[in-house]
């Protein structure tokens, strides 16, 4: 798993956003589009796409989509 594609699946549940202002740095939750839909979005799509089961706690707990990553490369 790297981080650049990584960064590129999160990138793709935002619908408004252009994916190139999206980076490992941003911090996902102060984006416009944020929601308890995207977070289970990105539940989802963590599941589909690396089989690893992520849980409300772990997106509390993340900051920045790089946070993420760490959560789900550490599964």
């Amino acid at each position: 798993m790297e981080l650049k594609r990584f960064t590129e699946h999160i990138a793709d549940q935002f619908n408004d956003i252009d994916a190139s202002e999206i980076t490992a740095d941003t911090v996902f939750k102060d984006l416009d589009e944020w929601s308890s839909l995207t977070a289970l979005s990105f539940i989802a799509m963590v599941d589909e796409e690396y089989d690893v089961t992520l849980k409300g706690d772990d997106i509390r707990k993340a900051n920045t989509i790089k946070d993420l990553f760490n959560i789900v490369a550490s599964k």
